[in-house]
C-alpha cells in the first residue's frame, strides 16, 4: 500500500518535472539533489523527506496537493496548480501575475457578457 503511493508520488513529480521542460539532472541541479535520489523518487523506490519534497514543489511550482490528493475534482487540481506556480514566482512576479490574470478575466468575463446580450436580441 505505501509503497503504491511513493508510486504514484513518483509519478506525479516526473509528470510535473517533464510539463517545466526538466530533465531529470536539470531538476536535481537546480534544487541542489542528487540525481539518482531523484531517479529513485520517481521509480517510487523511495520515501523523500519533506524538504526534499520542499525542494521539488518549489522549484516545479505545484501545490503539495498535486502530489498528495490525486483524485480532487479537476477545477480544484487548475487553481491549486496556479497557486504552486505563483508560490513559486517573486513577489514582484506575483504581483505582475495577479494584475495579467485580472485584466484577462475581466477580458473574458465582458466578452462572454456582451454574447449573451447580444443572443438575447436576436
Amino acid at each position: 500500500m505505501q509503497e503504491d503511493m511513493f508510486v504514484r508520488m513518483g509519478q506525479r513529480i516526473k509528470k510535473a518535472r517533464e510539463e517545466c521542460g526538466l530533465t531529470q539532472q536539470e531538476l536535481a541541479e537546480q534544487t541542489g539533489r542528487g540525481l539518482r535520489h531523484l531517479q529513485d523518487i520517481e521509480k517510487g523506490r523511495k520515501n523523500p523527506s519533506f524538504d526534499v519534497l520542499a525542494s521539488y514543489i518549489s522549484r516545479l511550482g505545484i501545490a503539495p496537493n498535486e502530489l498528495f490528493y490525486p483524485d480532487v475534482p479537476a477545477v480544484e487540481k487548475e487553481v491549486q496548480h496556479l497557486m504552486g506556480k505563483l508560490l513559486a514566482c517573486t513577489e514582484d512576479e506575483r504581483a505582475i501575475l495577479l494584475k495579467t490574470l485580472d485584466c484577462m478575466a475581466d477580458q473574458f468575463i465582458s466578452r462572454r457578457y456582451e454574447a449573451s446580450k447580444s443572443q438575447e436580441f436576436k
